[in-house]
């Protein structure tokens, strides 16, 4: 309109930045970051901005510049919390490795990032020197190490020797000087802050790009469909590697939170960090929650009297049995959905006052549900071909596509990948599903690119396979998901041998391939595997075949499952 102007006066670049800031100022006292178990002095926020202002500035005098990428190779310890501002501060652009990685993979995707700096957690230090040599012998230059011997959970162990390591991080944060570093404040909200890699294979990796724009608007979405009121406790149970924390990692930090590390996660763990600090936030892929229910009964302890621990949990719906006992022991149990290419939390099943008097079953199924999305942005059932929407009938199912403000700008040094997600003006999921009849609500029912998701961690089938035909007894693979109380699902492979081969031979070839959480758990002998006429493999067959054999924790003793058998 006329008279309308945009200036410094009405418009600033949106940041997550400006959080720590805030933070900083209105609850300087306030912890920022503590341990779990105590063994680690707190920080308040007004510290926490010092450190990472003087992070900065040592990044700075490292030559880093505005959009070099800095690595960070840690469990969630108390650095990664101050990483998650320290690096955006320098004008970087932080790329959280997942910490569950081997050398292979990681020097993959230091190589693929061009990392300048890499930040190592000294309990993976041994990864990541044999990461840094295989980034040098394929002839790159390898990223500057600083190692992070910050202890955590009652770890004695003594940090390992660094001699081929350059710099120490609280070394790091004294050199940087006073607290005094300007800010590089990114000159357009739409800047990138993270690169997050996907579940690629090792001959093209996946890095998605985060805006400083897209993090902010996230983080606000995440702290509304957690009920994240003033000063939450969060316990970190999400690994901050993935879509950085779900970006929880900024969105604790817009509400003056405390940040809750622990390294090693367990139900016992859980139990005294919420007794030990209050804690009312965390989140975890449904494995979290199989480790509280089944926590020993002289771990558990009672919630406050008319206090519930809120817990954001996503990738497959929580068993019933689980829901039931997550809500005795005083968790409230939110089911989300995301990727990410979402920056996380994307649709949230929004719980209805309504629903809270129907029976627990129907309760339970009502939760499993992936809902609908939240206020960054909307997420739809379509037809790919057409981008018509399917009908909310519960049966027609179509893929799940979502746009706005807090999908990824694209990914990294891949246009035809990023205009194939984004083709149609929607990003294109993958993951199929149908709409509830009513309310709409989205309930996924197959992944079409079939990645298994166990802990909270996804697996590429493709690249289990690859592994599995690098063994000479393996004439034809194939791998889908088994289903598992504990993890969700873990790989099951069904193998075409050219001789006879023990399953245990098989597992314990690829597990020395693969990450060990890659690796299968069950492997299938069978005469040949179900085809079409054009020789595809038909993996809905290997599916139903997988789900008859029940859950693998719910054996006696979890062994590694091993069978012969012909389809």
């Amino acid at each position: 309109m006329e008279g309308a102007v945009l200036c410094a006066a009405n418009h600033a670049p949106l940041t997550p930045i400006s959080f720590l800031e805030r933070s900083a100022l209105v609850y300087p006292d306030r912890p920022a970051v503590v341990s779990a178990a105590g063994d680690a002095p707190p920080r308040t926020w007004r510290e926490t901005r010092d450190r990472c202002l003087r992070l900065a500035a040592a990044l700075a005098g490292l030559g880093v510049q505005r959009r070099d990428v800095v690595a960070v190779f840690a469990q969630n310890i108390p650095a990664m919390c101050e990483l998650h501002f320290a690096v955006p501060m320098s004008g970087a652009v932080l790329c959280a490795l997942n910490s569950r990685l081997d050398a292979a993979m990681a020097s993959v995707l230091l190589r693929h990032s061009e990392a300048k700096v890499i930040f190592v957690d000294a309990a993976l230090l041994g990864v990541a020197r044999e990461a840094l040599r295989l980034v040098s012998a394929a002839g790159a230059r390898a990223p500057v190490a600083v190692l992070i011997t910050e202890l955590l959970d009652d770890d004695d162990s003594s940090p390992p020797p660094q001699s081929t390591i350059e710099h120490e991080y609280e070394a790091l944060v004294r050199r940087g000087g006073s607290p005094g570093f300007a800010v590089r404040w990114p000159a357009d909200e739409n800047e990138p802050i993270a690169l997050n890699y996907t579940s690629g294979t090792t001959s093209r990796p996946k890095g998605v790009i985060y805006t400083h724009r897209g993090a902010y608007l996230n983080s606000l979405a995440v702290v509304l469909l957690n009920g994240m009121a003033a000063a939450p406790v969060c316990l970190w149970t999400v690994p901050m590697f993935h879509c950085n924390g779900w970006c929880m990692a900024w969105a604790v930090a817009a509400q003056g939170g405390t940040n809750v590390c622990l390294r090693r996660v367990t139900g016992g763990a859980i139990f005294d960090a919420v007794a030990r600090h209050g804690v009312t936030h965390m989140g975890g892929a449904p494995t979290v929650l199989s480790m509280i229910v089944n926590a020993a009964p002289e771990d558990q302890r009672p919630m406050p009297a008319g206090k519930k621990v809120s817990v954001i949990t996503g990738g497959a719906p929580p068993p019933p049995t689980v829901l039931f006992r997550m809500e005795e022991l005083g968790f409230l149990v939110i089911h989300s959905y995301g990727l990410t290419e979402t920056y996380g939390p994307a649709t949230v099943c929004v719980w209805k006052p309504e629903w809270d008097a129907l029976p627990a079953e129907e309760r339970a199924a009502i939760k499993a549900r992936q809902g609908l999305h939240h206020l960054g942005l909307e997420v739809d059932v379509k037809d790919p071909a057409t981008l018509r929407s399917v009908p909310a009938d519960g049966v027609t199912m179509g893929e799940v596509m979502l746009r706005g403000n807090t999908v990824m700008s694209g990914y990294y040094k891949d246009a035809p990948a990023t205009a194939e997600a984004l083709a149609g003006g929607w990003f294109r999921s993958g993951d199929l599903a149908v709409r509830n009849p009513g309310d709409g609500y989205v309930k996924i029912r197959d992944r079409s690119k079939d990645i298994i998701i166990s802990g909270g961690e996804n697996i590429s089938t493709i690249e289990v396979e690859a592994a599995l035909f690098a063994h000479p007894a393996v004439a034809e693979a194939a791998v889908v998901g088994r289903p598992d109380e504990h993890w969700g699902e873990t790989p099951c492979a069904f193998v075409v041998v050219r001789r006879k081969v023990e399953a245990e031979e098989v597992m314990e070839f690829c597990r020395g391939r693969l990450p060990r959480y890659m690796a299968p758990r069950t492997v299938v002998v069978v005469e040949e595997l179900p085809k079409t006429a054009t020789g595809k493999v038909q993996k809905f067959a290997l599916r139903e075949k997988a789900r008859a054999m029940g859950s693998l924790s719910s054996t006696a003793s979890r062994p590694p499952a091993r069978s012969t058998s012909k389809l």
